[in-house]
């Protein structure tokens, strides 16, 4: 009964960085999309997030340097397989 305790532990952990994923993704597609969609506000942090572009360039400009970090990693793995 030892692998039951520890499969409910794994499935909580699982849970808890699912949650913790989801809810970043919802806070940054606010700040990026929904607050720039907004009337302008009275409120300062919604006034901040309006007038703020830079949180909405940096994730679409990581991307591309992801994709070049994944493929020399790939590419360092084969040539240290190889060698």
């Amino acid at each position: 009964m030892h692998w039951l305790a520890s499969f409910d532990e794994r499935k909580l952990w699982g849970w808890l960085f699912i949650s913790i994923g989801s809810i970043f993704f919802v806070g940054y597609f606010f700040v990026a999309v929904i607050s720039k969609l907004l009337p302008p506000s009275n409120i300062a942090l919604i006034s901040t997030l309006q007038n703020d572009w830079y949180y909405c360039f940096l994730v679409p400009l990581t991307l591309p340097i992801i994709v070049v970090a994944v493929y020399f990693h790939w590419l360092s793995m084969k040539l240290f397989k190889h060698a």
